[in-house]
């Protein structure tokens, strides 16, 4: 059953990972109605997110391993604000944040937030992410701090942000995949080491599963979104925060699901 649940949650954090939608609020909710009890749960949300990372590094091969020092200062820049306030605060998010009310809260703030600034009229600066500076990644960045509490979603806080800041619709989406990379592997390598002590060989298939499902789902949506924000914006993913976030609200408050965070 352990494998199973593991490949149903590597399918929705690749959906969901690069959707301004909230991947570790999906897997939370998820893994309540799944009865995800595994004493590893969390570090296993963020570790199968390291396949959603590799499906970015594989379809952006090119760009990655061509000595682009630009590229490279930029990601730096934009990892670092929310690499300090993660490892400053990532302990209390967890013991307070990681739970299916505030998960459902955040949706609907965050989908309220996406509608406000979709009926802004944009006129972009920046139009590629070649084109960016230090200061557009480091704003970039800032945002994405936004991302530490669950439910937000750190692609829709940068994606945002981008566009608030100056980015096309199309850079602040490619610059958001990019920015994954280093995020998910400093979350990722930082959780497996903090509890190395409690990792299992048991659950390595456990885990290759979630990595593997995670992997195949993230580079569907990563093409597909690609062409989407080409010609549509994100309102149609902020109404699904707000009525996700309102069916969880109300299923909490009625006792219709036992969520059991």
């Amino acid at each position: 059953m352990d494998l199973l649940k593991a490949l149903v949650l590597g399918v929705v954090e690749g959906l969901t990972e690069f959707l301004p939608i909230s991947s570790t609020g999906h897997l939370i909710l998820a893994g309540d109605l799944l009865d995800f009890v595994h004493p590893n749960r969390d570090v296993f949300y963020v570790a199968i997110q390291s396949g959603a990372m590799l499906a970015v590094v594989w379809e952006y091969r090119a760009r990655f391993f061509k000595i682009d020092f630009d590229l490279y200062r930029n990601l730096v820049v934009a990892f670092v604000p929310a690499a300090i306030l993660g490892l400053l605060f990532s302990k209390y998010i967890k013991s307070y944040l990681f739970h299916a009310v505030p998960v459902a809260i955040a949706f609907i703030v965050g989908g309220v937030i996406i509608l406000i600034v979709e009926r802004r009229a944009f006129v972009p600066r920046v139009e590629s992410t070649q084109a960016m500076t230090w200061r557009d990644a480091l704003k970039v960045g800032i945002a994405q701090c936004f991302a530490l509490i669950p439910g937000t979603s750190r692609s829709g806080a940068t994606i945002i942000g981008g566009m608030l800041f100056g980015l096309s619709r199309k850079a602040a989406t490619e610059f958001s995949f990019f920015l994954a990379v280093p995020t998910l592997i400093a979350a990722g390598g930082y959780d497996l080491w903090k509890n190395r002590h409690a990792l299992s060989a048991d659950d390595a298939g456990m885990w290759t599963v979630g990595v593997v499902m995670s992997f195949a789902s993230a580079f569907v949506v990563i093409r597909w979104l690609v062409r989407y924000v080409a010609t549509h914006d994100f309102k149609p993913f902020a109404w699904y925060r707000i009525a996700f976030g309102l069916a969880v609200l109300l299923t909490a408050y009625f006792g219709w699901v036992d969520w059991k965070a």
